[in-house]
């Protein structure tokens, strides 16, 4: 098994006496599915380990429920009722289409983006999120980066008042649920898949995926001398080195580091460009050589080299039950089977473990947040198998937390986690998918508040109704306001998916400017971070490795958090207010 290497402790870290930014939040990912009820995790079984090899920081404060602390440093002041309401107000941003930068690398019709930021600010939005493509940017070969297009793009964002996030998208656009333009990977990169085509995932029939490189090839020189991690690494020092003004100004206030499909930690599990549809189990996807070799050099070193990797794990578009290895007593209880599971599912936290750690390398010094995203695969959830969870890389069942060693990686890089389907309601899903988006939701939100670290997330699906709209606010405030000051839950944003001429419709932007004023509390839009506890210091260096054996610590399942059952900020105005919205849509 190839070991992973991070920053060694003490490393001196030289900063770049430019670079300065502020705060935020994120998230990205797919799909849809059924209803369910409360669904309370309990039991402590962990899945079994087979390698001392340390991953990851010391181990991070894990804190219970009680422990999640509101305190808020002592005022030397009695806050006014509007500081106070103030601490309860979640910033919103919003996505920028995916083709706002064109695959030859153009920013195009600059006027009708322009117009629509001011838009956006108007209606109170705090800052946009952008994708910046290494297809695009790295595209006439190794080290040649041309950032001619993004360096407009910014500025135009700064001139209208808003801040930004921007995505370190390693991945292809196109193939996703949602991708309505095609993005590849630098043609350099496709043509040494050409000759080698185990550098992207495989499943078990041979079937390639080029839209993200597989972790299998973190670290070899298959890249004109460099590995795919130095590749990442040298995209994102480059980024910082040529927008180094708009650090210092604070514009770029969140870098979400890409690390797998659609830029979310996981496996291309569920690819819609292979036929998967909604809600198949998806398959796993590490028959390339160099994950088969890893998975072997695991299986003899527990002491079964005549374990393979999973052959009974069925197809895209199969039901759990009508496979041999998620079916009731399947061989995902085997010890085999968990042997695997945790084996694939670790071999996902390194990954997203080592990449972050070059992105606080090249951020280190900025006042600015990383983040990682977390993709909300909820259909299956209520099934004992959640079996397209497992696909995907999320060894979650009920007696094992998936998602909390994830946030405990990220703990060691000061990163945020986001996470999906924030507007998601079970009773809006099929019975048939066994889907659970709110309990999921209430399970990954609560891990991470565990581990100390902020969360922040965003809708799937793109929604213009009060009902998901309300779904968001509960989930960015669970417990509601706290009219005395901070509230004990609070997500540390929300990022709204995504800015269209459908949202720019009058009806929809009148609601959705409802939506915005709820999550601000119904305060104002605030141009300072500090008024609603949001401090944007410096980005200090990753804390120590973790090891595998502290991380999996946190695979102990414990209840979520409890949650409201509906927001105290809702954006609907009773029933004649509705009635009249619905009225006025009909003649828009």
């Amino acid at each position: 098994m190839t070991s992973v290497t991070l920053g060694s402790l003490g490393e001196k870290i030289r900063l770049h006496s430019r670079c300065f930014c502020p705060n935020v939040l994120f998230i990205n990912v797919p799909e849809n599915a059924e209803g369910a009820s409360k669904v309370w995790r309990q039991g402590t079984k962990n899945a079994p380990t087979f390698s001392s090899r340390s991953i990851i920081s010391r181990s991070p404060p894990q804190a219970v429920a009680s422990e999640i602390s509101t305190t808020e440093p002592k005022a030397t002041t009695t806050l006014t009722n509007e500081e106070k309401m103030l601490r309860n107000y979640v910033p919103i941003f919003v996505m920028l289409p995916l083709g706002v930068i064109t695959v030859d690398n153009v920013l195009e019709d600059k006027d009708k983006l322009v117009k629509e930021l001011k838009e956006l600010r108007a209606a109170g939005v705090d800052g946009v999120m952008i994708d910046v493509w290494w297809g695009i940017i790295e595209s006439k070969g190794p080290k040649q980066y041309d950032w001619t297009a993004y360096r407009s793009l910014f500025q135009a964002v700064q001139e209208c008042g808003l801040k930004l996030q921007a995505i370190m998208s390693f991945h292809q656009c196109g193939g996703n649920i949602g991708d309505v333009v095609t993005i590849p990977l630098p043609q350099w990169v496709l043509d040494i898949g050409e000759s080698d085509p185990h550098i992207f995932y495989t499943n078990l029939k041979g079937n390639r995926n080029p839209e993200y490189l597989t972790l299998g090839v973190d670290n070899r020189r298959l890249f004109s001398g460099r590995t795919a991690v130095e590749i990442y690494s040298d995209h994102m020092k480059s980024f910082r080195e040529n927008i180094a003004d708009f650090l210092e100004t604070g514009l770029i206030i969140d870098i979400e580091v890409g690390l797998g499909p659609a830029g979310e930690l996981r496996y291309p599990s569920y690819p819609e460009s292979q036929g998967w549809v909604f809600p198949g189990i998806g398959e796993f996807q590490c028959y390339d050589k160099y994950l088969q070799a890893d998975f072997k050099e695991a299986a003899t070193a527990a002491g079964h080299p005549e374990w393979e990797l999973p052959d009974n794990a069925g197809e895209y578009n199969d039901a759990p039950e009508s496979t041999e290895f998620f079916k009731s007593n399947g061989t995902y209880l085997t010890e085999k089977g968990k042997f695997f599971l945790t084996w694939y599912s670790n071999k996902l936290l390194s990954h997203g473990d080592q990449i972050l750690d070059e992105a606080n390398k090249a951020f280190v010094g900025c006042k600015l947040k990383l983040a990682a995203k977390v993709s909300g695969i909820h259909w299956w959830y209520k099934a004992d198998n959640h079996a397209a969870e497992l696909t995907a890389g999320y060894y979650n069942l009920k007696d094992r937390d998936g998602y909390r060693p994830i946030a405990r990686m990220l703990s060691r890089h000061h990163a945020i986690l986001n996470f999906t389907c924030l507007e998601m309601r079970d009773s809006e899903q099929s019975a048939d998918a066994k889907s659970a988006p709110q309990e999921l939701v209430q399970q990954v939100l609560s891990g991470g508040w565990r581990e100390n670290i902020e969360v922040a997330g965003e809708n799937a699906l793109s929604r213009y109704d009060s009902t998901a709209y309300n779904q968001i606010l509960l989930n960015a405030r669970p417990n509601g306001i706290n009219r005395e000051g901070q509230p004990k839950l609070r997500m540390y944003g929300v990022t709204y998916l995504r800015l269209s001429d459908e949202l720019l419709q009058k009806t929809n932007l009148n609601l959705f400017k409802t939506f915005v004023k709820k999550m601000h509390a119904d305060q104002d839009y605030c141009p300072d971070p500090k008024k609603y506890n949001h401090h944007l210091g410096p980005l200090e260096r990753s804390k120590p490795e973790i090891s595998i054996e502290q991380l999996l610590e946190a695979t102990k399942a414990e209840d979520a958090f409890p949650w409201d059952k509906e927001t105290d900020m809702s954006v609907s105005g009773g029933l004649l207010s509705n009635l009249i919205r619905k009225l006025f849509s009909l003649f828009k």
